[in-house]
Order: C-alpha cells, then structure tokens, then sequence
C-alpha cells in the first residue's frame, strides 16, 4: 500500500486524482510536525501547505519520495536538506495567482471605503457614518507594488484596468524594460517607492533579507495617510511597528492576511488595533484556485512517484540523484 500524507487538507479533486492513480490518502490528525513526524512513517509522498515540513518529519519518512507544497512559498519546508537527501520537492508558481491578486485588490478597497467600520456601524445602528466623509476612491491613485513576480504583476495590471493607477515596482532582481512591458514604472530606490505610493502591496518571498524589511523606519517613511496590504508572508513586517505606525494616524489602514505564527495568537496586538483588516490567510482560498491548486500538486506528485520529471520543481539538482 503506498500512502499520501496530507498535512493539511486539500480539494477533493486532488485528492480523487491520488487515488485513481493507486495511492492511500490520508489525512494528518495535525498539521504541526510534531504530530506529523509520528504518522508520516509509511508515506512514499506527502504534501503540505503552509505548514511545510522540517527536518525531524522528513527524517521520520525513510521511504518518502517526492513533498508536494500546494501554493508556491516554501519558506517553512527545509529545502537545503531536502535537496541534500534527494528528496524532490514540487510546487504550484501559478495556482494562486488569479485569488491572491483579486484579493490584494479588495483589502485596498476594504481600506479606502473603511468596509469594516461601516459593517460595525451598521451593527450599532449608527446610520450617520456614512456622513464621516472619510472615503476615498483608488482611481488614479499610486500603487507600489513590492515583489513584481507573477502575483504583483498581476495585481498591478487589474489596479491599471480597473482604477486606472500609476503603478510603481520594486523588485532588484527585474529590469526596467521587462516591468515597464507591464505598464509599470521600476523604482530603484525601495524608499521612493515608499513615499509616492497611496497603497503600497507586499508580494516578496520571505528570505534572511526580507525579513521585518518592512520595519519602523520603512513604515515611517510611508506617505501620511497611505495604505499597506500584505498578502504574501507575515514576517515581513514587523508587527509593532505597525501597530504604532496605524495607531498613530500615520497610516490610513492596513490589511494582513499572512502572520508569522498561525493561527494568530488570541492575545496577538493586532487584534486591538481598530484600522487593521484581519483575515485568516484566505487570498488563495478560492474554490477555483484550491482545485487549480490541488489538482496542480497531485498530477505533479503522480509524475515523480511514476518518475517523470515534474514541470515545477522547487529543488531541480535533487532530480537526478533523488531517492
């Protein structure tokens, strides 16, 4: 019997497809790697979201072959010693695009036309809110996008088309022509950025470099009333700096779908700040993407298992000496 380890749930339409091709899925009882290093054992294939796999799970699995990772950030699987193992590991670049982007633009509107505090004042029955004149449309505003890979690109071209935005990008690793073949404007200097923009939208990898690069000097240097909306990794901003950055009317909002520990804390501060848009890591959780996503992963993890080279692998130097 080979066994599929899923550490978090996945669409049924992956699921389907694991098992037409001979393989026992099976759910983890829980995600975190404890748990997982002690039911993992037999599987010849697992796959993880945002949970990833560290090094004492992969080691608890002697007969692993290949780590599917539904989405594209690979941050929390140990991917050095993976490849040092032969262990390949796939992943979905483009599964999620669409969901995220679409979702990075509704937080910036959430922002602009304060949706959560009209919700609350609509609860307490105080109609006259929408007498606080403190709405603002997107149109023709400037957005800076930090990341331009395919999620920032793609949410730079609907902010285009729909608003009409200026759209400024930061990425080093891009040349000026390939993002202006965007529509967008490359911006050397990450604080230039960080003063012209109205929204500002993170879409970075999180890497020793990224880390909290959204800090208490990046945030002051925001342009006052300016918004900021994370959709890619939570350790990018440091969360204290923030809280001071909205509490002190510096910025307009913020909205934060990724958190460095999830589920985030109950006691967390963000949960006390009032022009904070909180949301459970749903940009990618569409019913579309997570069958796109789903069905992505398993076709891949069926290739490796039935050793074709899959199309998106995360460590391609492990492929020819894999387990």
């Amino acid at each position: 019997m080979s066994i599929c380890l899923l550490i978090q749930p996945i669409h049924q339409s992956g699921i389907a497809l694991l098992e037409k091709a001979g393989l026992t899925v099976r759910q983890a009882s829980k995600p975190d790697m404890e748990t997982v290093a002690g039911e993992i054992g037999p599987a010849v294939a697992a796959i993880t979201r945002n949970a990833g796999l560290n090094r004492a799970a992969i080691d608890a699995a002697p007969n692993l072959k290949v780590l599917g990772n539904h989405g594209i950030g690979t941050d929390p699987v140990d991917v050095t010693y993976a490849t040092e193992i032969g262990l390949p590991i796939i992943f979905t670049p483009y599964g999620n695009v669409q969901s995220v982007a679409e979702f990075a633009i509704s937080q910036m509107l959430a922002i602009g036309r304060r949706m959560r505090e009209a919700d609350r004042a609509m609860r307490g029955d105080d109609y006259d809110y929408r007498y606080s004149r403190d709405f603002v449309e997107m149109y023709g505003k400037t957005l800076g996008v930090v990341g331009f890979g395919r999620i920032g690109r793609r949410t730079a071209e609907i902010a285009q088309a729909a608003f009409d935005m200026r759209v400024l990008a930061y990425d080093p690793y891009l040349d000026a022509e390939t993002i202006a073949a965007s529509g967008a404007e490359k911006v050397e200097d990450f604080d230039q950025l960080l003063a012209e923009a109205d929204v500002v939208s993170l879409h970075l990898q999180l890497t020793p470099e990224t880390r909290a690069i959204m800090n208490k000097e990046r945030l002051g240097r925001m342009k006052k009333g300016a918004m900021l909306v994370n959709t890619a990794r939570g350790a990018l901003i440091d969360p204290d700096a923030l809280v001071e950055a909205l509490e002190s009317d510096h910025l307009r909002g913020a909205a934060m779908d990724v958190f460095e520990k999830e589920p985030l804390p109950a006691d967390h501060p963000f949960k006390k700040v009032d022009r904070l848009v909180l949301s459970p890591h749903i940009a990618g959780a569409t019913e579309e993407c997570l069958e796109r996503t789903a069905v992505q992963t398993a076709e891949q993890v069926i290739d490796v298992l039935e050793g074709r080279k899959p199309q998106y692998l995360v460590n391609p130097q492990a492929w020819d000496r894999r387990r």
